[in-house]
């Protein structure tokens, strides 16, 4: 642990919870977390990616807990402990935009941890490797499919350093020399979810819209079964992202087929428990979809096609369909009507609790913060 001290003529900014208030006395026993967004998107209870949610709940359950939650974002990011803000790139998303958030990146943890006495250090971004620190506890969350990861980086060579999966479904994915620990399933907030209205006659995307996502082939089933969809989610300005939506999506929009942008948690509480489905067409292999949780949550079937986590989160013909092409998912589209909502949301209660998932990080916040207070006992024996 990085001994306290003020930062003389620090360059970043601080915003959020606590501020300014970071030398505040604290209870025994708590630790100071240092949580790292992946430095190209904000975080907080609105954020579109499932890292960046799953980020923002540990904030907030840091916080409540009564531990010190820092968290290094891009501008545009909202937490409930303190930010440490890096600039945001406005621009296209080239390589020289992620180069200067990663050098950003790199020196935010290094003004953080010279600031507070960080117990553990908790990165989320798939570009982790090129901001981790040298030494330290450190924990990795791979949020994303593995082998989007330079194969190297999934084989840390210290004690303190631990990576992660986020479903078994995903950890087995795990290429040869990879080593990890055990999966810390994601969950979802069911309560703050919950919201009984009648459901109307719409199917919905909820995603980032990108070509892995596959949202052009939910716009063609939902045609094809004559029912209309809406599409929340975001574009974010990378090329290849933005060509995407302009000839795959945008072409395909009409009077019964409409793209919303981005939600907040409250439109997107509205929406997904209002919708008949969730379609999710994705291509990618999904590491665990927290949009689907949070449909069931909401008593929302999802209908989607079998990739990576997604046939262990839906139940098929119970809590949706699992589907292998745009016939059958227009097909699906039309059943997902019969389903039982609260068979629904029983499954997301039994499965998907928040509380398990917070406990499990909690329990290896833990953990790593003894490896790193064993080590400073021993260093201060003469």
């Amino acid at each position: 642990m990085v001994p306290m001290h003020q930062m003389p003529g620090s360059a970043t900014p601080l915003t959020g919870g606590d501020a300014a208030q970071g030398n505040e006395k604290r209870p025994a026993a708590t630790l100071t977390v240092l949580n790292v967004a992946y430095p190209l998107a904000p975080v907080g209870p609105d954020a579109v990616g499932g890292a960046e949610q799953v980020l923002s709940m540990l904030d907030r359950a840091l916080v409540q807990a009564g531990h010190r939650s820092i968290v290094i974002g891009c501008r545009g990011s909202r937490t409930s402990g303190t930010l440490v803000e890096i600039p945001a790139e406005n621009g296209v998303l080239d390589e020289a935009a992620k180069s200067r958030a990663q050098q950003a990146h790199r020196d935010a943890i290094a003004a953080a941890r010279a600031r507070w006495p960080i117990d553990v250090v908790h990165l989320h971004g798939i570009d982790f490797d090129a901001y981790l620190p040298d030494d330290g506890p450190t924990l990795v969350t791979l949020h994303l499919p593995l082998d989007w990861y330079p194969a190297a980086a999934l084989r840390p060579t210290r004690g303190d350093l631990w990576l992660h999966a986020v479903s078994p479904s995903q950890q087995k994915t795990a290429p040869s020399g990879a080593r990890l620990a055990a999966p810390i399933p994601n969950g979802v907030d069911i309560e703050a979810l919950t919201l009984l209205q009648p459901k109307r006659d719409f199917a919905l995307v909820l995603s980032r819209v990108c070509p892995e996502k596959g949202v052009h082939l939910a716009l063609d089933a939902a045609k094809q079964a004559d029912v209309p969809l809406v599409i929340g989610g975001k574009v974010y300005p990378y090329e290849t992202h933005t060509r995407y939506f302009r000839d795959e999506v945008q072409s395909r929009l009409d009077g019964r087929r409409r793209f919303l942008g981005p939600l907040g948690f409250t439109a997107k509480r509205r929406i997904l428990n209002a919708a008949r489905c969730l379609v999710i067409p994705s291509l990618a292999a999904e590491t665990s979809s927290l949009v689907a949780m949070e449909a069931l949550a909401c008593g929302t079937p999802v209908v989607a096609f079998p990739n990576g986590a997604l046939p262990d989160v839906i139940e098929h013909g119970r809590t949706g369909f699992l589907v292998d092409t745009v016939d059958e998912m227009a097909q699906a589209i039309l059943a997902a009507s019969s389903l039982d909502a609260e068979t629904c949301r029983a499954e997301a209660r039994r499965r998907f609790s928040l509380e398990r998932m917070i406990s499990s990080y909690m329990d290896a916040y833990q953990a790593l913060a003894q490896l790193g207070s064993g080590r400073r006992r021993f260093a201060a024996v003469p």
